[in-house]
């Protein structure tokens, strides 16, 4: 479907694999390809899985265009956070298989998913904002806030705490974590379990629990096009 996304349908099943480079770094052509491939996964009816590349879905956003010029960084937030907001609305089930780091948007793809398995290793997960001198925009904090565990939360989103896989379940990034080996053929059982799910009942029941946090979001995203920094 693209070179930044791959698109794999199988069974019902889409596969979405992200690869832009050494750390699958999310730029506005990314966006635009992983919208489309939600926009064609919509079509096929088909529960989605998300993936990157051995030992890192994503390390965040690109840093190019985030250092290019104030209106260049508010614009690719504001995609990415939009696509957030669409992953979290989206009317079928989405897992996201972590094949290792995620970090910073990376981290946020994993909150914006509906079930999360990552791999035993020395990876990372987590939001490093603060460390590399970028103050957490607004989508970022309420996101966050609705998904990771309260005590995680503070030490996530203000101290720029990174977690190991294990420590990322405890925190809320991750609902699971296996073997390398065993990531895809995990997601793939978890995708068939939930084709037991009634979908729309699922997306029924999925925009009644989020309709708080995808009210937030939607005043969350225009707040940050005008004080993103």
């Amino acid at each position: 479907m693209s070179d930044l996304i791959s698109y794999q349908l199988e069974d019902g099943i889409a596969t979405l694999t992200l690869s832009n480079g050494k750390v699958n770094a999310i730029s506005p052509d990314v966006i635009a390809a992983f919208n489309a491939a939600l926009d064609r996964a919509e079509q096929d009816r088909a529960i989605v899985i998300v993936t990157g590349q051995p030992g890192i879905l994503s390390g965040g956003y690109d840093l190019k265009v985030m250092t290019s010029g104030p209106q260049n960084a508010i614009n690719l937030v504001a995609a990415g956070s939009t696509l957030a907001r669409r992953m979290l609305a989206h009317p079928y089930p989405i897992i996201v298989a972590c094949p290792g780091h995620a970090v910073a948007k990376g981290a946020f793809i994993l909150l914006s998913s509906d079930y999360r398995i990552g791999v035993e290793g020395p990876f990372n997960i987590g939001l490093n904002e603060v460390q590399i001198g970028m103050t957490m925009h607004h989508v970022g904090i309420e996101l966050a806030r609705d998904r990771l565990r309260k005590s995680a939360f503070h030490r996530s989103v203000i101290n720029g705490e990174m977690f190991d896989p294990a420590g990322a379940v405890e925190a809320g990034f991750l609902d699971k974590v296996v073997p390398a080996e065993q990531l895809l053929s995990t997601a793939q059982a978890v995708a068939q379990q939930m084709k037991k799910i009634n979908m729309t009942a699922h997306k029924n029941t999925k925009l009644k629990v989020r309709k708080a946090l995808l009210e937030t979001l939607d005043a969350a995203i225009e707040l940050d096009k005008q004080h993103l920094m």
